[in-house]
């Protein structure tokens, strides 16, 4: 099965590091504690502080293994200026067919935040908007109809 290459941000990366390194230093211990001081309470399988531990337990190691994951198959975009199309990484702006203006920002799935305008490469807005030019006309197909923007600048 091929992995597939999860694009990042320099932040983004930074981001995923800073969570990992929490997780695995920092709630690791907490967790630890919590179960240990749990266990003094006496019988496991009515202590609800025990088995609540142990769930978080399990979430954070599960969250550590993906994030271990995602650092593994991470690509730092490596935007290159001046290029004259959208690429993951810039930010364009665009204006609808309503006349509003809106600017965004093609990052990788991981980082999408579509209320900061931030998205991702792999949505139908990402899709239509790569390896497009200042000028261009792009139809976005949506759930809820079809979006008509034009391509107003590339940073």
């Amino acid at each position: 099965m091929q992995t597939k290459k999860l694009f990042v941000t320099a932040e983004g990366l930074k981001k995923i590091q800073d969570e990992l390194e929490q997780l695995k230093t920092v709630k690791r211990k907490e967790i630890a504690e919590r179960i240990h001081d749990a266990k003094e309470l006496g019988d496991l399988s009515e202590n609800a502080e025990y088995i609540e531990a142990k769930e978080e337990q399990g979430f954070i190691e599960s969250r550590i293994l993906v994030l271990e994951q995602m650092l593994k198959n991470c690509e730092v975009i490596t935007y290159k200026k001046n290029t004259g199309t959208v690429q993951i990484g810039s930010t364009i702006s665009v204006q609808s067919v309503s006349g509003e203006s809106v600017e965004y920002t093609i990052v990788g799935s991981s980082e999408a935040d579509p209320i900061e305008h931030r998205i991702s490469n792999e949505s139908p807005m990402g899709k239509a908007f790569l390896d497009r030019q200042v000028g261009d006309t792009v139809t976005v197909h949506t759930p809820n109809g079809d979006l008509t923007f034009e391509i107003l600048s590339i940073k």
